[in-house]
C-alpha cells in the first residue's frame, strides 16, 4: 500500500487538471500521528525550484504534518507568482487537514518556466483532502508521474512496525542527496534525528549513487515522516536498515523505468583506495556517452570504460587495472584479457566490473544506456 502501508498516514490522488493528458496530477500524503517527527534531503543543484526552498524552512525543526505534491508544473523560474502559488497552496492544505502551512511540505514536478494554473491546483487540493484514505497510497504514487510509465511503490520494516514509500522519476536522474520526489513513511516511533540520521545515511548509498543520465534535477526531495502509531521503537540498526532497503528498492525502480533505457548497467569499482575514490570512478564510466552508446549497440567496448577512469583524480596505477564485462574478463592489467565476443548481452542487466588495485574499498553506480528513444524522449519535452 505504498505511503499507507505505515498505519497512522492517509493519502490520496486525484485529477485537477495540471496536466494535458487529464491524468491524475495532486496528491496528498498526512501524517495523522500521534508523532510528526521528519527529515528530509534536498537537491544540491543552486537553481532550486520554488517548493524546495519552501520546503527545506517547513522541516527545519524536524515536525512534517502533511505533504503535497503535484505533477504537471515544477513550479520553477516562475518568478515572485510561483512562490505564492506554493504558499498558498500549503495554506490551503493546512486549512483543510487542520494543521499549520509551516508544517506543510510542497513538491512539485515537471515543465520548467511554466506557471502553474493556481486556481485548478487549488481546486485539486480540496479533492485530495476529500478524498484522504488509509488505502489511498496507490493513487498518490499514480498523481506524481510524469514520464514514468508506472508507478514506484515498496513497503519493508521489522516486528510490528513498518516503513513504505513512493517515487518518481524517469529522467534527470543524478545524484545529489537525492535524485527525485519520493516520500517515506513509517509508523516506528522514532524521532526527527534518527529520521534524518537513518535517510542520509540511505540516500548517500542508493539514491546518491543512481545516475542514470547525469542531469541533476532542480525540484529533487526525499522526505522521510514518522507516525508513531505502532507505538514500537526499534533499534537504530534495524530502523536504518529497513529504510535503506526501502531505498535500494526504489531507487531500482527508478532505474528500470528511466526514459527510453534498454539496458540497466551496474559499473562496480573494487580495489579503490577510498569510497570516494570508488564513487568518483564509478560516476565517470556511468557518465561517459560513448561508453552508454556504447552498451545499447550491445558492444563490450572496454577502452571506453578505461578512458572514463582516466579522467578521475583517483589513485590507480593506469598499467594495473582490470575490466570485465558480464563477468568476462576483457582486460587484465592493462591489456587485452578475454575475447569480446565471449560477452553476452542477455536480457537488460549489464554488470561492469572495474579493479584499480589500489586499495579495499568496493562501490556500485546504477545507471543505463544512451538510445534513440532517449534522445527522442527529451528532443520535444517541452512541445
Amino acid at each position: 500500500m505504498s505511503v499507507t502501508a505505515a498505519s497512522g498516514f492517509r493519502a490520496s490522488g486525484v485529477v485537477a487538471g495540471l496536466k494535458a493528458s487529464g491524468n491524475a496530477d495532486v496528491a496528498l500524503v498526512v501524517n495523522d500521528g500521534p508523532s510528526h517527527a521528519a527529515a528530509a534531503v534536498f537537491t544540491a543543484n543552486r537553481c532550486k525550484a520554488h517548493p524546495v526552498t519552501w520546503s527545506q524552512q517547513v522541516v527545519a525543526d524536524g515536525r512534517v504534518d502533511a505533504v503535497l505534491l503535484n505533477s504537471g508544473g515544477a513550479n520553477c523560474y516562475t518568478g515572485s507568482q510561483g512562490f505564492l502559488t506554493v504558499h498558498r497552496s500549503a495554506e490551503h492544505a493546512a486549512q483543510l487537514t487542520g494543521t499549520s502551512a509551516g508544517d506543510v511540505v510542497v513538491c512539485s514536478t515537471g515543465l520548467i518556466g511554466e506557471q502553474l494554473d493556481t486556481d485548478r491546483l487549488l481546486a485539486g487540493v480540496t479533492a485530495a483532502a476529500q478524498a484522504l484514505a488509509a488505502d489511498g497510497g496507490p493513487a498518490a504514487a499514480r498523481a506524481i508521474m510524469t514520464t514514468d510509465t508506472r508507478p514506484k511503490e515498496a513497503v519493508a520494516g521489522g516486528d510490528g512496525w513498518v516503513v513504505g514509500g513512493m517515487a518518481k522519476g524517469a529522467g534527470m536522474l543524478a545524484p545529489a542527496l537525492a535524485t527525485m520526489l519520493v516520500v517515506l513513511t513509517t509508523d516506528a516511533d522514532v524521532d526527527a534525528e534518527t529520521c534524518d540520521r537513518a535517510l542520509r545515511a540511505a540516500t548517500r548509498t542508493t539514491f546518491d549513487r543512481l545516475d542514470s543520465d547525469g542531469c541533476m534535477s532542480t525540484n529533487d526531495t526525499v522526505l522521510l515522516m514518522a507516525s508513531g502509531a505502532s507505538g514500537i521503537s526499534p533499534s537504530y540498526d534495524d530502523f536504518a536498515e529497513a529504510v535503506r532497503a526501502l531505498c535500494a528498492d526504489l531507487a531500482q525502480q527508478l532505474l528500470s523505468d528511466a526514459e527510453g533505457a534498454k539496458h540497466d548497467i551496474a559499473v562496480e569499482v573494487v580495489g579503490a583506495a577510498s569510497e570516494q575514490d570508488g564513487v568518483d570512478v564509478g560516476r565517470a564510466i556511468a557518465r561517459s556517452n560513448l561508453l552508454k552508446c556504447a552498451i545499447y549497440g550491445e558492444d563490450p567496448n572496454w577502452g571506453r570504460v578505461l578512458a572514463a577512469v582516466g579522467t578521475t583524480q583517483a589513485q590507480f596505477d593506469p598499467q594495473q587495472v582490470d575490466v570485465s564485462f558480464q563477468g568476462v574478463k576483457v582486460c587484465v592489467a592493462g591489456e587485452p584479457g578475454e575475447p569480446r565476443d565471449l560477452v553476452r548481452f542477455d536480457g537488460r542487466d549489464v554488470s561492469i566490473r572495474v579493479d584499480l588495485h589500489a586499495g579495499p574499498e568496493s562501490v556500485t553506480i546504477w545507471t543505463n544506456d544512451l538510445t534513440v528513444d532517449y534522445v527522442h524522449e527529451n528532443s520535444a519535452y517541452s512541445t
